[in-house]
């Protein structure tokens, strides 16, 4: 197979009719590696909206039980695009993600938020470091995949096109990014679990690698201490020459799914889709966003 045969095979598919099909194989084939970084980057920009950031801290579920919340997200979201969402697998995690929720007040607009998260931060990570851009298929795909997904899950005035997932998350977070102590309570926490993964003595250096790749409005929001611009540049012309490699590379043959990554530790003799996630925390006056 030529290294770009996915592409063309991608642009003779309807990216509406054919969207999950379309975003497993951009997922699992084409880009598993950058997909990984970027909903792991996702999820990590929904914590500088105070309203978010605070009541994961109150939950403690990414302070205390951070390896478990990072591996039940990505299994539950897995399941839906290893799957598709007519198959008991997707219908399961979409229904242990709305029971995790039910009892919570969760705002409108933070879980579209969240969603709009999904769509745009992996076009943009995957156009900045992919070995090659996302096609219109692709992109559309994308947008119709998290659509369906955000009925499922009850989110209300889900933008329409990638231009408006786009617009949508740009103005939430000029409006609503800001300083929060518990907030940096969960992203510390989740910088430490990110450490955690390598030896040791590469701890301060790959930390430092994780803050040259975050934007200023999500440094600022966080009060971390931008790295020099000489090292966001290496750091940043690093992770483009990966991909430059990655293209040199002949097209992945079998799929890769988030459940295969190694940073998942906590399910070594596997797991039940149901028994995943979390559970209503007592006293916690709302859950930060509709997701697993």
């Amino acid at each position: 197979m030529k290294r770009f045969a996915r592409l063309e095979q991608l642009r003779r598919m309807d990216p509406h009719r054919d969207a999950t099909e379309i975003y497993r194989l951009s997922v699992a084939y084409e880009f598993p590696w950058d997909y990984t970084r970027a909903l792991e980057l996702a999820l990590y920009r929904t914590y500088a909206v105070p309203s978010i950031g605070r009541l994961l801290a109150e939950t403690a579920e990414l302070t205390e039980r951070t390896q478990k919340r990072y591996d039940d997200t990505a299994l539950l979201l897995d399941a839906v695009v290893e799957h598709g969402f007519g198959s008991d697998e997707a219908k399961t995690a979409i229904r242990r993600i709305n029971q995790m929720h039910r009892g919570y007040d969760i705002s409108d607009e933070d879980m579209r938020y969240v969603l709009c998260t999904f769509v745009v931060t992996p076009k943009r990570w995957i156009d900045a470091y992919g070995w090659r851009r996302m096609s219109r298929h692709e992109i559309v795909a994308s947008v119709v995949h998290y659509r369906t997904l955000g009925r499922h899950m009850g989110i209300k005035d889900i933008p329409e096109t990638y231009e408006e997932f786009e617009s949508c998350l740009d103005a939430y977070e000029a409006a609503h990014f800001a300083w929060d102590e518990d907030a940096r309570r969960v992203a510390d926490a989740t910088l430490d679990l990110m450490t955690s993964w390598y030896p040791r003595p590469l701890a301060s250096v790959l930390r430092t690698s994780i803050l040259a790749l975050l934007d200023d409005s999500l440094l600022s929001a966080f009060r971390y201490t931008p790295p020099s611009a000489a090292t966001r540049a290496w750091v940043r012309r690093a992770v483009r020459l990966r991909g430059r490699g990655v293209r040199l590379l002949p097209p992945r043959r079998a799929p890769h799914f988030a459940r295969q990554n190694w940073e998942i530790k906590g399910y070594p003799y596997g797991y039940r889709l149901a028994d995943l996630g979390t559970r209503p925390v007592p006293g916690v006056r709302g859950c930060p966003v509709r997701q697993p």
